[in-house]
């Protein structure tokens, strides 16, 4: 009798499925309705590493953002409870890191070229060599 009057104390408990941007398929798990969004992120990364899967994404729950597709294009505040919206399908993908500005000065070449090496994609290296050969003939 002790049990069930502590089940019903926490609240609904919910399924929920989480996204995962870049992985092979969801998560999913059950979360009370109260729970806030920083510990469902944090419950979603921990069952992801648990589970041993790739790619990588590290333990670190304030490098995420957990979006709803009800809530638009915004993600949910950390503060908010993951019932607030009545979804039970989330996207779970890490926050945009800033560009950090190379502090290179004019005649260091060496800088210019290490910038260079990392920008080219497969895609503008075949369009590259695609040109070279029709220009070439």
């Amino acid at each position: 009798m002790l049990l069930s009057k502590q089940k019903k104390a926490k609240g609904n408990r919910v399924l929920i499925t989480v996204n995962v941007l870049g992985s092979a398929g969801p998560l999913r798990f059950f979360v009370n309705e109260g729970e806030l969004v920083a510990a469902v992120i944090d419950t979603a990364l921990k069952s992801y590493a648990r589970e041993g899967r790739l790619p990588v994404l590290g333990s670190n729950l304030n490098d995420f953002l957990l979006h709803c597709p009800s809530a638009g294009s915004d993600a949910l505040s950390p503060l908010e409870t993951i019932g607030a919206h009545g979804a039970r399908n989330f996207l779970l993908c890490k926050k945009p890191q800033p560009e950090k500005a190379a502090n290179v000065e004019v005649g260091d070449e060496s800088a210019v070229n290490i910038t260079r090496r990392g920008n080219g994609s497969w895609k503008s290296w075949i369009n590259k060599t695609i040109i070279l050969k029709i220009a070439s003939h």
